[in-house]
């Protein structure tokens, strides 16, 4: 009997091939020949390392120091990671990267340092899209975020702390579907969560599947939930590929993310602050200012208005003002109800386009 013995990422297997001569080994108790074969051993993981690693990038940016009481504070240098997504150079990474940064600069996995330009950013999704130019080293693909399912292993990959670059780590998709409240008056979106650690400068790095494709742009871990002082790990937070695509290749297209534009400022409402003063609405957006020309001024909204519902989403604790209202079209016609003197009003609004 040949026994063929491999190993390598799968459980070890044992084929047989019965014959005569194996039949007469067996009855006669001798023992078996074993053939060992000793080959080196490639995981997917690092497959995958090898090829969309030279695609990752560390992103270094100036911020110009500002004038306050003392005088001018010195420039601030912030860091962070991105990956190259086309063989044009173009980089997808997040926008709290290159945010209020002058200068930018792209060190490259093999230590070269190139100039970037800023294409443009989305600050809504977290997602920013920069430039170098010249040959690239590699570009990595991206995948479809659609499909992950919780269990599924991925790879992040970055520069945590901005000096440890192309850090790898392993982890899996812990869920999909999650929505982060930024305490900025919207949330992000649908993102994917995962145990693979994420650190400071991890952020705008991508999270890769063992097919090698990016399927998420790490952007933030939290480490604590709300007011509690209980300390969480392995909880990292990346935007989906599905969502940075779409993003990217209007920026690349067009400089821009086109968003839809209301033109007004506002209050937003909660329980607590409509039991304080008395407002009729449990949840919505207390309109304070409006643009003079702006959508919601022509369409006849006015200071003091509440928006409770934009086109058929209510607006309630998971679905604040902008996220309900980026769902709708840039320059569509689209209705609200709007509470006006404790009375509710349907208002047709043709949107406006924001870049």
């Amino acid at each position: 009997m040949l026994l063929s013995v491999k190993s390598g990422l799968f459980p070890q297997t044992i084929n047989a091939t019965p014959n005569s001569t194996s039949t007469e080994a067996v009855q006669s108790n001798q023992p078996a020949k074993l053939i060992v074969s000793s080959t080196e051993v490639e995981t997917a993981v690092t497959k995958t390392v090898a090829s969309v690693g030279p695609a990752v990038v560390t992103i270094v940016g100036k911020i110009p120091g500002q004038r306050d009481f003392f005088g001018f504070s010195e420039d601030q240098q912030v860091s962070g990671s991105g990956v190259i997504i086309n063989p044009d150079g173009h980089i997808l990474t997040n926008n709290h990267v290159v945010e209020d940064a002058k200068e930018l600069t792209v060190v490259l996995a093999d230590g070269e340092q190139r100039p970037a330009s800023l294409v443009g950013t989305d600050k809504f999704a977290d997602i920013a899209i920069i430039k170098i130019d010249g040959t690239i080293p590699a570009y990595a693909t991206l995948g479809n975020s659609d499909t992950l399912i919780a269990g599924e292993t991925v790879i992040a990959i970055g520069s945590p702390l901005g000096d440890f670059k192309n850090t790898v780590t392993v982890g899996v998709i812990s869920a999909t579907g999650r929505n982060l409240d930024t305490g900025e008056g919207y949330q992000l979106m649908d993102m994917i969560q995962t145990d693979a650690a994420i650190n400071h400068g991890n952020s705008g790095g991508p999270l890769v599947d063992l097919a090698g494709e990016v399927i998420g742009i790490n952007t933030l871990v939290v480490r604590n939930s709300g007011s509690s002082s209980d300390t969480a790990e392995g909880l990292g937070f990346a935007v989906p590929s599905n969502t940075a695509r779409a993003i990217a290749e209007q920026i690349i297209q067009k400089g821009y993310f086109a968003r839809p534009y209301m033109g007004i400022r506002y209050q937003w409402i909660t329980p607590e602050m409509a039991a304080m003063y008395d407002l009729p609405v449990q949840w919505g957006a207390y309109v304070a200012q409006l643009d003079s020309d702006g959508p919601a001024a022509r369409a006849g909204i006015r200071r003091g208005d509440i928006i409770t519902k934009i086109g058929d989403q209510a607006l309630d604790d998971t679905h604040p003002y902008i996220n309900a209202l980026f769902t709708q079209a840039p320059g569509a016609t689209i209705q609200l109800e709007i509470v006006r003197n404790r009375k509710t009003i349907q208002l047709p609004v043709k949107l406006g386009v924001s870049q």
